[in-house]
């Protein structure tokens, strides 16, 4: 059995941590850095890096029995996702009816008195066919819906699109695992220089684009959203990993056994590219010269974990710099990083860390009233679901 390489530098991490730890006590800042250890905060990046191991293994057993083509369960799930989908779309129509009928029943004058204040502040009236300002409204045929009818419609919502969730990510993986791919390809590149070389940069490659994704759709950022869910910046931060990555689709690195890069091979290049990203985590190493024009770095990683105005969705890239470069996605480090989220969720329950943006989805497709809202609070952007529910 093949040994994962980053669960034999986890020695590494840790003395690395011991190492940055001992620095910081040796040279300690006039007030708190961002960059220190806090034991609450370190200890929840540890628990999130235990899971992110174990996750994988978890994951195979649930979601076998629900994967589409192999699962015993696969068309019952796939059955459940379309009816409930049904209810809720029923929900609807009857909420519409429901609402256009109140509203009708309701209605004012087409004809009214519009008020409405000048420049100075004095009162202006005229004819007009809107209400006056001052006028209380009618009442909002929404409020009328029975609750158990929105419950109703809203569960069947999630139930819905959490149940196509799981559908599609399982048979996503299935379809584009490495071992399936490479058996598909013609091409083998063998275990030389040249077959790393490819697997390497190929997955810098494509991991630049599966994080640039994972920060421009909300289902994608609720599995990656861990790894900067903490306010801190040292070596622990790095270990804060994501733990439902089986719950998400993704640029698929099998692509590299489509040309001939074997399966083992691809699976050092995710390690190597993992490992790599370890180092970048910390405040204490401020710069790496000239290499930053190509590699990543701490001061390079430090923009991207920012949650500055100027700093968001930035600096994607693992090993290269370069990828941010040439696509418009690169930031240098200017002003003081602040790091974590626009909006903290201050707790350090690595339960909370691993599931409140799956629940923030939940709760804002339950609370819509249509499909398009709904998918919209999935797939389209963290800012897009944030700027739709102000």
């Amino acid at each position: 059995m093949k040994v994962d390489l980053t669960v034999l530098a986890i020695p590494g991490f840790i003395a690395a941590m011991a190492a940055e730890y001992t620095w910081q006590s040796r040279n300690p800042a006039d007030g708190e850095r961002a960059g220190d250890y806090e034991f609450a905060d370190t200890m929840a990046s540890l628990s999130m890096g235990v899971g992110s191991l174990v996750a994988p293994y978890v994951a195979d057993i649930l979601l076998a029995p629900v994967t589409p083509r192999t699962g015993r369960y696969a068309k019952a799930l796939m059955g459940l996702s379309l009816a409930a989908a049904a209810a809720a779309t029923v929900g609807d129509v009857v909420r519409r009816t429901r609402t256009t009928g109140l509203l009708k029943a309701g209605a004012l004058p087409s004809r009214v008195t519009r008020v409405s204040s000048s420049p100075s502040g004095a009162a202006v009236s005229g004819d007009d066919d809107e209400l006056p300002v001052s006028a209380p409204a009618p009442v909002a045929g929404a409020a009328q819906v029975p609750p158990a009818l929105r419950r109703i419609t809203g569960g069947s919502a999630v139930t819905a699109l959490a149940s196509a969730v799981v559908t599609v990510s399982t048979l996503w993986s299935a379809e584009t695992a490495s071992k399936k791919l490479f058996r598909l390809s013609p091409l083998d590149l063998g275990t030389g220089p040249l077959a790393y070389a490819v697997a390497i940069l190929g997955w810098d490659f494509i991991y630049y684009w599966n994080h640039r994704f994972d920060h421009e759709s909300r289902w994608l950022w609720a599995m990656h959203v861990v790894h900067h869910s903490s306010e801190r910046y040292n070596f622990s931060t790095a270990l804060r990993q994501p733990v439902a990555e089986a719950l998400t689709i993704y640029v698929p690195y099998g692509v590299l056994s489509l040309l001939g890069v074997r399966p083992a091979l691809v699976q050092d290049a995710r390690s190597i590219n993992l490992i790599y990203q370890f180092w970048v985590h910390t405040e204490v190493i401020r710069s790496i010269g000239p290499f930053e024009r190509v590699f990543n770095s701490p001061a390079h990683h430090r923009v991207h974990h920012g949650s500055n105005r100027e700093y968001l969705d930035r600096n994607h890239g693992s090993i290269l710099i370069l990828w941010d470069r040439l696509f418009g996605t690169f930031e240098p480090e200017g002003k003081k990083v602040v790091y974590g989220l626009t909006s903290n969720i201050d707790t350090f329950n690595p339960a909370r860390i691993a599931t409140h943006e799956w629940v923030g989805i939940a709760r804002d497709v339950f609370r819509s009233e249509t499909w398009k809202d709904r998918v919209g609070y999935l797939v389209r952007g963290p800012g897009w679901a944030g700027a739709r529910r102000a």
